[in-house]
């Protein structure tokens, strides 16, 4: 087990329109384990890039918006770029708690997971209370059952937006290969148990509040449609049937 002083901790913060929220945001995070933060905004409109210079974090801007998924490539590269060991994914809108974050890094830096995951679901009933739609509980439960039995695991939920990537991880997969949309995060999950990473969970809770961002009932529909595609993909291309870049580590450099 690596001396955790020695592993190098980096924040992504994939931004759009989080004006109202990053500041409180950052403020949260836990900097005795955390080397630095990176914020990529997406061509927002808003203040978040004048707030963001003001913040002791390190700021990529977009001139043009890519998308969430987009937005992510960034936030990796930047951080693999800055010698990242962990890379902690955090929303800056504040739905998801910073102060998770040393429970989020422990099992990379111990060296018993590569993808840690910040399941809201964990917790029978925590979601719910916490003010998550039913819709979208049901929804949530239903496509992590479908994956699970696609990917061979055994999780809560497959659709948190929090989580923790190991450096080798990252290095892998491709993930410069899959989607500028929200199905990016499925995606990688996907190749993340394909390629044999170890992946586990820890509860965390959501917030919902106004000033939060949220999928609405048909952007959730397309991002739902969009993840079982991902699913039959990686199906077909384990069966030999349709090959795809996304789940072959042909032409993935390591580094030296």
């Amino acid at each position: 087990m690596p001396d955790p002083k020695d592993v190098r901790v980096v924040v992504v913060m994939p931004a759009r329109q989080a004006a109202v929220t990053l500041e409180r945001t950052v403020a949260a995070i836990p900097m005795d384990v955390v080397d630095e933060v990176i914020l990529v905004d997406d061509s927002s409109t808003d203040e978040t890039v004048r707030l963001a210079r003001q913040l002791p974090i390190h700021l990529v801007w977009h001139p043009h918006q890519v998308g969430y998924g987009g937005n992510q490539k960034t936030c990796y590269l930047e951080a693999l770029q800055h010698e990242a060991d962990v890379v902690v994914m955090l929303h800056p809108d504040g739905q998801y708690e910073a102060e998770l974050i040393p429970r989020m890094i422990e099992p990379i830096i111990r060296g018993d997971a590569d993808l840690v995951l910040g399941s809201r679901l964990l917790i029978r009933g925590a979601a719910l209370a916490s003010g998550m739609p039913r819709w979208k509980f049901v929804a949530n439960r239903a496509l992590t059952i479908i994956e699970n039995r696609i990917m061979g695991t055994h999780l809560s939920e497959a659709h948190t937006g929090y989580r923790a990537y190991s450096r080798r991880l990252l290095m892998t997969v491709p993930f410069l290969r899959n989607s500028h949309d929200f199905v990016f995060d499925s995606e990688v999950l996907m190749q993340a148990s394909h390629f044999g990473f170890r992946i586990t969970e820890v509860p965390a809770r959501c917030r919902y509040f106004e000033d939060a961002s949220s999928v609405g009932f048909k952007a959730g529909a397309v991002y739902g449609a969009k993840t079982l595609w991902a699913g039959v993909l990686l199906i077909l291309h384990r069966r030999g049937i349709l090959r795809s870049r996304k789940f072959s580590a042909a032409g993935v450099a390591r580094r030296p």
